[in-house]
């Protein structure tokens, strides 16, 4: 089963990478993008049933995906969360992590790890990863 994903990133190099990536490595089809807090925040709440993953970037265009982790509170069991950024220090993923995200990777050395979540996350498999 696919697993249905919304990505919050504002670099478009970076979120051109990721796409094809993530549906290719992780079978994870990207149904959903948005580039700053309050794109992301409206994302949800329109398509609260519609998505599986959510990968947030915390620096965005407008707005931080501080905010957008949490409009992810009220998420469904199956729903996971996973922030993606280059500023992975121990205060960051701690902040993360009390806000609700699953797991939290850094651009610049942790994509292979990121990959190999999202490959082996999938909806009925959800549960035993968090």
């Amino acid at each position: 089963m696919a697993l249905l994903t919304f990505l919050v990133e504002d670099n478009p190099t970076i979120r051109d990478n990721l796409i094809p990536t993530l549906a290719d490595l992780a079978d994870a089809p990207v149904v959903g993008v948005a580039e700053t807090e309050a794109e992301a925040t409206a994302w949800l709440r329109e398509h609260a049933d519609t998505w599986h993953l959510a990968v947030i970037d915390l620096f965005l265009r407008e707005g931080s995906g501080l905010g957008v982790l949490s409009a992810c509170a009220q998420r469904r069991d199956h729903q996971r969360v996973v922030v993606l950024t280059n500023y992975a220090t121990p205060d960051i993923r701690a902040r993360c992590l009390e806000l609700g995200a699953d797991a939290v990777f850094d651009k610049s050395n942790e994509l292979d790890d990121f990959f190999a979540y999202c490959a082996h996350d999938r909806p009925s498999q959800m549960g035993a990863l968090a």
